[in-house]
């Protein structure tokens, strides 16, 4: 769904941009008004009533402003609990990734069914196929009986007419951890020892019924105090904001909007890929069979969860998002820093404790073009800056956003290090094909292997935040890796940084 404007992208857009302006206004005693303004009119336009919309939207504003959701059997004020989040310090708490119980449309879970293009054939092979005799044939058409049905497919197979069809929950499906089941009512609902914050469930509900909390209303409070907040925008970010949102203009854009400063954090991923190249080259094979990337957060929660035996197999590197904030709060003590990126996973990342006192805010793509709405920000009218913050990564460190891109940095380097030194690569995308690359580790078939993880698939350009298409932005990024002065890690001018973040 990443990329076409739907109605579910178009009500997330006006969620963020009524947050982001209530905050930036300061008119608290207004949040009860947000559904009449996000939802208005007398007529629903996408579900039953207009009384229902305006009650999701309601949720929608609390989980966008870190506030939990409402319980539904229990009377509560839309700001029960605004006084204790209006204020900068405060993390996300969990859950997450949150469902709106009565915006689930309860879809149907993994079954076959039998369309009205069956065409009461005489072969009838979807019959003679089926192991439990699982279909009947009544009244020229034949037809599954769900209790007996072992979800096998073969049925759909065999079909000449392709009438059967599979049916799955969008959102389950995108589970890579099988997180998602249904509870009694057959809504939804998110098994949280399994979930690792990931986001693609959130991204492929099109009801819009999954929700990520946010920092909008946090960030901005810390901005209006007067805090000096820097921007770390992760290099995943061209294209996201329209063509005329280029590195020459975001900079200003994002002084608009109240940040002290903008960094790259493909800087931060210079410093990663390095760090990486001489964990492996220390580590593999002397001490451990092969060594994973550490940068994904739902992928490295994913590979301890699944896999504990590998994970000190997984590299103690600091991700890029860190050793950027550590870079910021190096040169400048008193700062606070927020990642602006496409991943719903590193909310979960920064609010681990050994990561609050670097990174103070997380806000995704999305949730920066509701402050950019809010602000009336125009990419167009904004004079491009000849110098720039955003220019400062190298090709390696900006390629850490598509798939591939980790894994290739981390070799440039060890080549560089040690030049004749294969290091042999393995890479997946999709936290169902990390774990079929891991359980193929497991039986040792990637020995000697750097094995490189993204939860999304395409990488961090397909990240839950995300606005614009992959393929268009995994291109945009391409083009910004190529355009860089310096394309190896170690050529970076960060090096020396290094030690003293760690």
């Amino acid at each position: 769904m990443r990329g076409i404007p739907s109605s579910v992208t178009n009500i997330r857009k006006k969620v963020f941009t009524e947050v982001a302006r209530l905050a930036y206004d300061g008119a608290y005693d207004r949040m009860e008004e947000l559904p009449y303004i996000i939802v208005p009119g007398e007529e629903a336009k996408y579900r039953e009533s207009i009384f229902l919309e305006r009650a999701i939207a309601g949720e929608r504003v609390r989980v966008a402003m870190g506030l939990p959701l409402r319980p539904v059997d229990q009377r509560t004020l839309l700001s029960e609990g605004l006084n204790e989040s209006a204020i900068a310090e405060k993390y996300y708490e969990p859950p997450l990734i949150n469902i709106i119980n009565y915006a689930c449309h309860s879809c149907p879970t993994n079954q076959y069914r039998i369309t009205e293009y069956c065409q009461g054939c005489l072969a009838q092979s979807c019959r003679q196929v089926c192991p439990r005799d699982a279909i009947r044939y009544v009244n020229g058409k034949c037809y599954i009986r769900q209790d007996a049905c072992v979800k096998c497919g073969k049925c759909a197979e065999a079909c000449s007419y392709h009438a059967i069809i599979h049916l799955e929950r969008p959102c389950a499906k995108a589970c890579g951890m099988d997180a998602i089941d249904s509870d009694e009512h057959g809504h939804a609902r998110i098994n949280y020892d399994k979930c690792v914050s990931c986001g693609m469930c959130l991204v492929s509900c099109p009801f819009g019924a999954i929700v990520d909390k946010g920092q909008i209303f946090q960030l901005i409070n810390a901005i209006r105090r007067g805090d000096r907040v820097v921007a770390i925008v992760a290099p995943a970010f061209l294209g996201q904001f329209g063509p005329e949102a280029t590195p020459e203009r975001l900079t200003e854009a994002m002084k608009r909007l109240g940040f002290a400063g903008v960094a790259e954090v493909a800087v931060g991923a210079d410093l990663c890929a390095i760090d990486e190249a001489k964990d492996f080259m220390e580590k593999v094979p002397a001490e451990q069979p092969f060594m994973a990337t550490s940068c994904c957060p739902a992928w490295s929660v994913m590979a301890k969860k699944l896999f504990p035996q590998f994970k000190d197999y997984i590299s103690m590197a600091l991700t890029p998002m860190v050793l950027t904030a550590r870079l910021q709060k190096k040169k400048d003590p008193a700062c606070r820093v927020a990642f602006i990126g496409p991943c719903a996973a590193k909310k979960l990342e920064a609010s681990r404790r050994t990561i609050r006192s670097d990174v103070d805010f997380v806000l995704t793509f999305e949730e920066l073009q509701g402050m950019f709405e809010a602000k009336g920000v125009d990419f167009a009218a904004i004079p491009p800056e000849e110098e720039v913050p955003l220019r400062q990564g190298t090709g390696a460190g900006r390629g850490f956003a598509v798939t591939g891109g980790v894994a290739g940095a981390v070799v440039q380097a060890v080549e560089r290090m040690e030049p004749g030194r294969e290091v042999k690569v393995a890479s997946a995308e999709g936290l169902r094909e990390c774990r079929k690359m891991l359980t193929l580790a497991k039986a040792g078939k990637y020995n000697g292997y750097l094995l490189e993880g993204m939860a999304c698939p395409g990488g961090c350009v397909a990240g839950a935040g995300t606005i614009q298409p992959v393929p268009k932005s995994a291109a945009a990024v391409g083009r910004y890796s190529r355009e860089a002065d310096k394309q190896n890690a170690l050529d970076s001018d960060f090096t020396p940084e290094l030690p003293m973040l760690e």
